[in-house]
């Protein structure tokens, strides 16, 4: 089995290193014509890194002309002497051209993220945005933003967050982008390809998949009732750990701040480990004091600070901000300054103004309020429903969605395929695990942001038909 070592790649990304690696071994032919390479999935196993890293360097070498492919067979060392190609490229496949994911519309949907139409307060925006726009010179509303978003924003956000999570913030540590999943690309290229990224499992799998996407190596750890297990995560080997410590999802744990310190001591014990906190729905815990940021008791620059606006206004708005290390900011705008700012300028001072202007704040307790009606209305029907003695409810004072433990005997799959016959879209915590073996069957999680109020009953009925039968 081919084997190559990945120490000391500097900043060269695993793909580009292994498809260097490759490549000089056909040249000095210690690869020769006609040999076979290992499948993408054996040599990903014995090299230790994801299948996408493999499959990227593969795709490099037969774009060069490198590798060629036989369909079902595998990938061959091409005869570099020749000039016609070893073997003919396999058809074009017929049929009806690719189409976008299922995006079925339910009666009700506990998995979605939305929020009520009139909840949002349209009139003030446009107002803003009107103000914005007669009262700006308009080469400054016209012209690029920076890498971190205009001065306006920035400042805002340092503001709101003192105000709100008590973070004493400098504007300059604030990058703004379109999107946390934009910021965690941005991250990727800041913090390097070469250090093992560790989530949490059970977690938000669509984490998992932009960084396997970004060709890194990611660890998913378990966890226990406090959160991650430390010492499953020294012994990963990861440098950079992504945890949701002030509301997991979807489990709804709040990290203690005991183990807080020890991720704290953790990433104080390397150069290059990092600790990114994504905060994204601490706006609505709807009992007690807000949790206090991990962040905020971070003495070694050793936490990246991620949340988004999407929660908190609606998914649409596609605004996002991280808070770097102080020592971080200038690797960023030497590495990345480069780019341009990803949310135009109009809507980024729209938002500056609804932030500093206090609407924001109003904004927040009119949906605190309204979702704790709406949550509050959902409990009592389901306490009142024939599943009252058949579950247990849990998780439910943080963030937007519950647990609703289940005592049942049918398989969460059957539960599933009823809830759809239903016109319900639910979802498990098993649905969130990548080790199966950790899976933590029959319970569902609540997510209410969604659900309209006036169909909190009808939905309650549906859900006990499907668990029931």
């Amino acid at each position: 089995m081919l084997t190559y070592s990945f120490e000391n790649i500097d900043t060269e990304s695993m793909y580009e290193h292994l498809y260097r690696c490759i490549k000089q071994d056909i040249l000095q032919k210690k690869l020769r014509a006609g040999e076979k390479l290992p499948s993408k999935r054996t040599f990903a196993k014995n090299l230790g890194v994801s299948t996408i890293t493999v499959e990227s360097a593969y795709a490099q070498l037969v774009a060069e002309g490198f590798l060629y492919t036989l369909p079902k067979r595998g990938y061959y060392v091409c005869e570099l002497e020749r000039e016609e190609p070893v073997a003919p490229l396999p058809p074009r496949p017929k049929g009806p051209a690719p189409r976008e994911p299922d995006k079925r519309a339910y009666w009700a949907d506990f998995v979605g993220s939305s929020v009520a139409r009139d909840m949002f307060p349209f009139s003030v925006w446009v107002k803003l945005l009107r103000d914005v726009t007669a009262g700006e010179d308009e080469a400054t509303l016209l012209t690029d933003t920076s890498a971190g978003g205009i001065r306006q924003l920035r400042q805002a956000i340092s503001d709101h967050l003192y105000q709100f999570r008590g973070m004493t913030i400098d504007p300059e540590q604030i990058v703004v982008g379109a999107g946390t999943e934009y910021l965690y690309s941005v991250l990727i290229q800041l913090l390097g390809r070469q250090w093992g990224y560790a989530v949490e499992d059970p977690g938000y799998l669509r984490l998992s998949k932009i960084y396997e996407k970004n060709d890194v190596v990611t660890y998913h750890i378990p966890m226990d009732q406090a959160g991650i297990i430390p010492e499953k995560l020294e012994e990963s080997g990861a440098e950079i750990l992504h945890i949701t410590p002030s509301h997991h999802f979807p489990t709804g744990i709040v990290m203690p701040v005991s183990r807080r310190y020890e991720f704290l001591s953790w990433a104080s014990k390397g150069e290059n480990r990092y600790i990114i906190e994504d905060d994204y729905d601490c706006e609505f815990r709807l009992a007690g004091r807000p949790i206090p940021t991990l962040q905020s008791i971070d003495v070694m620059e050793k936490v990246i600070y991620i949340n988004t606006f999407s929660k908190s206004l609606a998914p649409a708005f596609r605004i996002s901000y991280l808070v770097l290390p102080k020592h971080l900011v200038t690797r960023f705008y030497e590495t990345l300054g480069f780019y341009s700012g990803t949310v135009s300028c109009l809507e980024q001072m729209t938002l500056a103004r609804f932030l500093s202007e206090g609407y924001f704040e109003k904004h927040i307790n009119r949906m605190r309020n309204h979702y704790r009606a709406l949550r509050d209305k959902l409990l009592l029907a389901l306490r009142q429903s024939p599943l009252a003695g058949r579950v247990k409810i849990s998780e439910e004072h943080a963030g937007l969605h519950f647990l609703l433990e289940l005592d049942t005997q049918r398989s969460d799959e059957e539960i599933l395929q009823a809830a759809q016959a239903q016109d319900l879209r639910i979802s498990f915590v098993s649905q969130y695990y990548v080790a199966a073996q950790n899976r933590r069957p029959h319970v569902l999680v609540m997510n209410y942001s969604g659900l309209e109020e006036e169909k909190v009953e009808e939905a309650v009925s549906r859900l006990c038909r499907a668990v029931l039968g």
